[in-house]
């Protein structure tokens, strides 16, 4: 299938999506977040996903320059494009059955902070950033970004972010447990896609599980989150991969999944 704002690519077991903007740093319009959710809606096999930006950015946050505040209803403008583009991509990233992989170079800005966030694993290089831009022009955060920041690294740090609007440069959002790695630029094609492969290559009915899991135990009390881990401990259980590993362990090998 063609797009017109993103890239997809097919390697191994992985797929690849690029954001395809680089004149705008990516930023993403409506549109984007609709191609995005289409190309992962039918993996076609693949067991993982890595979320990268062509050109110096991830993304660059929503492309509102003519679009949701150049409407004559600038609010139910922007809240019709999140509603209808941009929070059922994140819903759909988030209870995607593989793991998904964001590879961030420059900024991660607005929505494109919570798209790289909103990945499993968000590598980053030494020369990135995320932003909560909204406060300085007197919008608020979206995408998730309350919901996911508070519990990324804690209220006091996430009101920070939100409320003075300011830059978090890769190694500080490493050192506040935001995201996954840091790497030099020139390595981080490099070693998010070896990310990718190595959780393609990993019993993807279970890590499908895990993701879900841990979205529930977000919500659920501890009786609750129990309870989810038996039912999904059953679902794995009964998958040729389950089987697989406990072969391996027993005769001493490197299991080999199928993610099935």
């Amino acid at each position: 299938m063609a797009y017109e704002h993103i890239l997809t690519e097919r390697r191994g077991d992985v797929l690849v999506v690029t954001l395809n903007r680089p004149d705008r740093l990516n930023a993403a319009p409506p549109a984007m977040f609709v191609e995005l959710r289409a190309a992962i809606a039918d993996l076609g096999g693949a067991r993982a996903v890595l979320v990268t930006g062509a050109g110096r950015a991830f993304c660059s946050g929503a492309d509102v320059g003519g679009g949701a505040l150049g409407s004559d209803d600038p609010g139910n403008a922007t809240y019709a494009a999140l509603t209808q583009s941009y929070n059922p991509t994140m819903a759909a990233l988030a209870d995607l059955g593989v793991p998904v992989v964001s590879a961030v170079r420059g900024p991660a800005a607005g929505i494109g902070c919570s798209l790289a966030l909103g990945a499993d694993f968000c590598v980053a290089s030494e020369a990135a950033y995320f932003l909560q831009a909204f406060v300085n022009i007197g919008l608020v955060p979206d995408g998730g970004a309350s919901w996911m920041l508070p519990r990324l690294i804690g209220k006091a740090r996430a009101t920070e972010m939100m409320m003075l609007g300011e830059r978090v440069p890769a190694t500080k959002a490493l050192e506040w447990g935001m995201i996954h790695r840091v790497v030099a630029d020139e390595a981080l094609d490099a070693e998010a896609f070896a990310l990718a492969e190595r959780l393609a290559a990993g019993p993807t009915v279970a890590l499908g599980l895990m993701k879900r899991g841990l979205n529930h135990a977000f919500e659920a009390g501890y009786a609750s989150a129990m309870e989810r881990e038996a039912e999904n401990q059953r679902a794995a259980r009964g998958t040729s991969d389950s089987m697989e590993g406990g072969m391996a362990f027993l005769q001493k090998r490197k299991a080999a999944f199928k993610g099935a």
